[in-house]
């Protein structure tokens, strides 16, 4: 799946073990709170976020032409391994599951 492609998933039970399904190996339930942001940075791995609860939005500077995209409940966000990116939480903060 492209890196910020997102592709919406029913929620199961269980949110860590079906990230884990996905071959993900380090896996954790991450809240931030309102209006949070994450200036430009990278990750060593592919890492995958899972939207439990609210919302987020996420660019990439160094793309051509950056766009910021924006994803809720149940959409699953693939970030590439070195990928820089800039993240911003919603006005009701965001919970949601991170596989690496």
């Amino acid at each position: 799946m492209p890196s910020s492609s997102p592709q919406h998933e029913p929620l199961a039970k269980d949110p860590e073990a079906q990230v884990r399904s996905w071959g993900f190996s380090h896996v954790f339930t991450w809240t931030d709170g309102p209006n949070a942001h994450y200036s430009p940075h990278t990750h060593r791995g592919l890492t995958t976020h899972l939207i439990l609860r609210g919302g987020l939005t996420i660019t990439y500077p160094d793309d051509a032409t950056p766009q910021k995209e924006s994803f809720s409940v149940g959409d699953r966000i693939d970030v590439d391994a070195g990928r820089r990116h800039e993240v911003w939480i919603g006005s009701e903060g965001c919970t949601y599951v991170i596989g690496e």
